[in-house]
């Protein structure tokens, strides 16, 4: 086979022709027909359907066919395929390989089954168009065309949707319907949150406006308001069992369809629908006011700590500064003990300090108190006088839970603090039976108590609530304590999959691991030895590794040794840069889409597309790239364009959102991965690596948090780039979330067709649970420890301990196989949840922290996570290429972060909104710009390196060094106009 034919493993899997096959084709026709009809043939096999055209075929496909049949692949371009041959091979296939043409009873089988068994589970159209081929192939019945069967589709959601609106309706008391139409109503008369009012001026038109605005940051007035939109969402009174059995995910699309649109054309619909339209809307709203006031509450909590701990520092600082000469004391105090160890402090310290300021200092001291009660003391000040306004408030719209006897007495402790809420006096009637064990920390018992005018010891209110709050908020945040109507932080039995007892088989399969968990656990105890073996046996030899055994035990690893310089690549840069000089980054948008048509999967959010394809893509890419440069519509509505801000604006609000936009970046990275030459990138690699990136943004919202690192407030953006620069997968988090989470997500929700088995981080995107999950999951973690020195070793025995003489000063304690035995199920039970998305992984991932160490899934998962990372661990000490193959790994992500100063210029980089989902669709546009350029970039360095005097000149290192991702070829900000005859009118100059 040819260097230009050489094939990846699925085209020599899907397209490679057996001997009955090549029968089949015959040899008594013409050679471009029995092309025609192999290909067809093969196609079929692997997709259950004809291509339609020849674009549909895969260029490497048609060249491994004609390659095995010894004839021009050239030739495909002279067959008719609409033609009486073709329909008469499409005929033959089907015989011979059982399969039928469907009928019209077939499409209304197909069409009732899938309102019947598959949606509203799954309602995306490219979802469904693949459950349809599914059953199709199942049946053995060949799909009618693409667009038949999308408009098939897209009947059968319509009837579906016809059907949910008038059951919804039915379903709904009538006084429920009269509050949700109120929504729509105008209301100078109602007082929904005075607090908003007082902020923002005049009130609003239609509640409706208010409910769906965004939520500000953890402030106490915030708070207020989000608990009074809940509290009014609450007294609509929709009931429970109206969206039992539907998923949220589904509502969610209604709920934005009520958002979008104007309040006329909601009230233009047939009532049954609007009816539905905004009963999703209050089901879904309520649920986002319910875990952004649980999310406001934890933040707040820790922000009240924050600031009582950094002023009483500062106190302390100020205090040790202001009364001097203390460090001399300390010093004298030292040398005098030191001197004289069998001295008699009177004899020795007094006359050296002085006894009346030893005194001085001791009751300084006392003054000063102790650091976390003073500290403690500090949030209680806050507390009282602030924020404890927001409690009853909260206690009113907020309703916890707990499915563990353990933390009932947390729920009691609410309850108790509920029942007081509005009663005068400081303390608890003495005969109240207050909750004290696992509410309130064993330090803090003393504290809360407080004699009152009859010298009996009472607990004081104030301070209970306090410590109640605090303990809840860590229960919280490992969802041990839940709350009702929530998501985020919903019942965690509802985040794993209700059947996992009825399918746990094919669960297993699905992640391909044993159903007994000691097969599971002897091949790990197998693979752990193995690896422990061979570093210990290898390390004598190997130079870069050294253990030490100070400190109880450090690793020194020798830094990689410097590659060569590549040494053309800046010519190549240059000569790319020179035959297309300043190419528009618009252009660059503009090229792609000719040949991707991205802009396909942006359809109009209400469901009515009116407006001209021409005249609905050149908007889409003038927004897209508005948002991805971060210029804003305003700016690019500027241009020669003849589309006017007005335009800009309603494209960006009806056609755009993440759902879109993700399917959007995924055509262009499917597209780069199908056009890339192996010749030139070298054969496709199943890694990928990721990393966060802190952009600025405004502070008014729940993402944007100080971050340590480095010293700023702004948001995270986590990418997933694989070889070649491709990026993969991209999202929002805020900078204490946990990157091991956005990990996972990205890995397994990226829907590309890039293969991932293993994942590079840094130091942040790892841990013990992160590598348990990984290895269920079924790739590897592999990251780079910027604490290598401290890293320990495990046992897979205890008696193995002599075995490794060599590592003994980084040996640790043997892993606790019993406990992953006992758990297995638990944890393949959450890793199928996570697979399956039945919930995000941050959410589940919640569970399993420090905040919950008791719990036994996550002391199982930290054991196996501990064995899988030894295993690591020796493989990167003891494998120089394992460490280098990080290293160029990150390094790809470490370029693809630099690119994004470039593209996203725009206010120096900056959010500047305080919309959460603004922010996240300005993320994904400038993900969907960065890919447009690494797909063109693609293309130019083809073209230019397809030249002989290009290609022989490139060396070993340039191959290695060679990246789509450069820009100093491209304008990003568009053209520059100068009219010397022009001036600037001024009627009074």
């Amino acid at each position: 086979m040819t260097q230009k034919h050489k094939l990846d493993e699925q085209i020599l899997d899907s397209y490679t022709l057996l001997p009955p096959e090549i029968d089949l084709v015959g040899q008594k026709q013409q050679d471009y027909n029995r092309l025609a009809q192999a290909v067809f043939l093969k196609y079929f096999q692997e997709h259950s359907r004809f291509p339609e055209y020849p674009s549909d075929l895969p260029p490497n496909a048609i060249d491994w066919v004609a390659d095995q049949l010894q004839i021009s692949s050239e030739l495909l371009a002279r067959f008719d395929w609409q033609g009486r041959t073709a329909m008469r091979y499409r005929s033959q296939i089907r015989a011979w390989l059982g399969f039928r043409s469907s009928s019209l009873a077939d499409q209304d089988r197909l069409r009732n089954w899938l309102i019947e068994d598959v949606l509203p589970d799954e309602f995306r159209v490219s979802h469904l168009e693949r459950i349809a081929y599914q059953r199709l192939k199942e049946d053995r019945i060949e799909p009618p065309t693409a667009g038949r069967l999308k408009r098939l589709i897209l009947s059968a959601i319509y009837q579906y949707e016809q059907g949910f609106f008038k059951e919804t309706a039915e379903r709904i008391p009538v006084e429920v319907k009269a509050n949700l139409r109120q929504l729509v109503h105008r209301k100078r008369e109602i007082a929904l949150d005075e607090a908003w009012h007082e902020e923002h001026g005049d009130p609003l038109d239609y509640p409706i406006h208010e409910l769906r605005a965004d939520v500000g940051e953890a402030k106490a007035k915030t708070m207020k308001t989000v608990a009074a939109r809940l509290k009014y969402l609450q007294e609509i009174a929709l009931p429970e069992e109206v969206f039992a059995d539907i998923p949220l995910r589904f509502l969610q699309q209604y709920a934005k369809q009520a958002t979008l649109e104007s309040l006329s054309h909601l009230q233009r619909h047939h009532d049954a629908q609007t009816i539905t339209l905004l009963a999703a809307f209050c089901r879904v709203r309520q649920t986002q006011l319910t875990d952004q006031l649980v999310e406001l509450l934890i933040q707040l909590l820790n922000t009240i700590r924050l600031r009582a701990k950094h002023r009483v520092e500062r106190e302390l600082l100020a205090d040790f500064i202001r009364v001097g000469g203390k460090q001399q004391l300390l010093f004298r105090m030292a040398t005098a003990i030191w001197d004289n160890p069998d001295g008699i402090i009177r004899d020795v310290l007094f006359p050296l300090i002085g006894k009346e300021r030893l005194h001085q200092l001791v009751e300084e001291a006392k003054q000063s108190g102790n650091y976390y009660q003073s500290v403690q003391t500090r949030i209680s000040g806050s507390y009282t006088y602030h924020y404890r306004q927001v409690l009853p408030d909260l206690l009113e719209v907020l309703q916890f839970r707990s499915n563990n006897n353990r933390y009932k007495p947390l729920i009691d402790a609410l309850s108790v603090i509920i029942a007081y809420l509005h009663e005068l006096g400081s303390h608890y009637p003495a005969d109240e039976d207050i909750p004290l064990e696992g509410v309130i920390q064993k330090q803090w018992r003393s504290w809360i108590y407080q004699q009152d005018k009859h010298g009996d010891r009472r607990v004081r209110r104030v301070r209970y609530e306090l410590c109640v709050l605090q303990t809840l908020r860590e229960k919280l945040r490992c969802k041990e304590i839940w709350v009702a109507s929530a998501e985020r932080f919903r019942n965690p039995d509802e985040d794993v999959p209700a059947d996992f007892a009825d399918k746990r088989e094919a669960y297993y399969q699905a992640l391909d691991l044993p159903l007994d968990a000691d097969e599971f656990i002897r091949g790990l105890q197998k693979e752990m030895q193995g690896a422990l073996q061979h570093f210990n046996d290898a390390l004598p030899d190997n130079p870069d590794v050294e253990i030490l055994a100070k400190d109880d035990g450090l690793i020194r690893l020798t830094p990689l040794e410097k590659q060569d310089e590549p040494t053309n690549l800046r010519a190549l840069k240059k000569h790319i840069r020179q035959r297309w000089w300043m190419t528009s980054l618009l252009d660059i948008l503009k090229e792609v889409d000719d040949r991707v048509n991205f802009t396909a999967a942006f359809h109009n959010l209400t469901g009515a597309d009116r407006l001209p394809k021409a005249e609905l893509r050149k908007r889409l890419l003038l927004c897209l790239y508005a948002l991805g440069t971060n210029a804003g519509l305003t700016s690019v509505s500027m241009g020669n364009h003849g589309v006017s801000y007005a335009n800009l604006q309603y494209t960006r609000r009806h056609y755009i959102d993440r759902a879109s936009l993700r399917q959007a970046v995924q055509r262009i990275v499917d597209e780069t991965l199908s056009i890339r030459t192996a010749a030139i990138w070298g054969e496709d690699a199943t890694w990928c690596a990721s990393d966060s990136k802190q952009f600025a943004a405004w502070s008014q919202n729940l993402r944007t948090q100080w971050h340590r690192r480095y010293h700023r407030a702004g948001i995270m953006v986590y990418w997933h780039v694989t070889k070649s620069s491709l990026c993969i997968y991209s999202q929002l988090k805020a900078p204490s979330s946990s990157e091991v989470a956005a990990m996972i997500a990205g890995v397994l929700q990226h829907c590309t067709e890039q293969q991932v088995d293993r994942n590079y981080v840094d130091t942040h995107g790892q841990s013990e649970v992160g590598f348990a999950f990984c290895r269920l999951l079924g790739f590897q973690l592999m990251p780079r420890f910027k604490n290598l020195h401290k890293q320990r070793l495990h046992l897979a025995f205890s008696e193995d301990a002599d075995t490794y003489p060599n590592l003994q000063a980084i040996l640790g304690k043997r892993i606790n196989w019993q406990l992953i035995r006992e758990q297995y199920d638990e944890m393949v039970k959450y890793a199928t949840a996570l697979r399956l998305g039945t919930a995000a992984s941050d959410a589940i991932l919640k569970r399993f922290n420090r905040n919950n160490y008791q719990h036994p899934t996550y002391k199982a998962l930290s054991e196996l996570g501990r064995a899988l990372k030894t295993i690591f661990l020796c493989n990167y000490l003891t494998d120089p290429a394992v460490r280098r193959e990080i290293q160029e790994g990150l390094n790809v992500v470490e370029s693809w972060n630099s690119a994004n100063r470039f593209i996203f210029f725009g206010k120096q980089g900056e959010f500047s909104s305080n919309d959460i989902e603004a922010q996240e669709i300005s993320i994904l546009s400038l993900h969907l710009l960065q890919s447009s350029l690494v797909y063109i970039n693609t293309l130019m360095t083809q073209e230019v390196l397809a030249q002989p005097v290009w290609s022989e000149r490139m060396t070993q290192a340039d191959w290695r060094g060679l990246t789509p991702l450069f820009h100093r070829h491209v304008n990003p900000y568009g053209s520059f106009d100068l009219n010397m005859d022009k001036r600037i009118h001024f009627e009074l100059a």
